[in-house]
């Protein structure tokens, strides 16, 4: 029963990298038709689902496939690393959509 929920949990992840991908494929498209990207949430829409489906997978698939113990510390270390890149980018894209919001006070 666990190896089922451990590989549910691989599969979540690339369900995520696979809409991810077609969020960028659909953002083209509308691109090429003229309209204008919505930057400020495109790193919502397609990034986020991205880099957290990627970590999914990184998470997982090394102890499944019973990878040598340096490959799975690797792979922690990488999933690490991916956990802080989000963490920063959605603290940067927070901060902007404050900034943009707030009252602008001039004397």
């Amino acid at each position: 029963m666990l190896r089922f929920m451990d590989w549910s949990v691989v599969a979540m992840g690339c369900a995520l990298v696979l809409m991810s991908l077609g969020i960028r494929w659909w953002e083209r498209t509308e691109v090429r038709k003229g309209k204008s990207p919505d930057q400020d949430m495109r790193f919502f829409r397609a990034w986020l689902p991205l880099l957290l489906g990627l970590g999914m997978i990184i998470a997982r698939v090394p102890g499944l496939l019973h990878a040598p113990h340096s490959v799975v510390m690797i792979m922690d270390t990488l999933n690490f690393a991916l956990a802080v890149t989000v963490l920063v980018l959605v603290l940067r894209a927070a901060h902007r959509g404050f900034r943009a919001r707030s009252p602008r006070i001039t004397d």
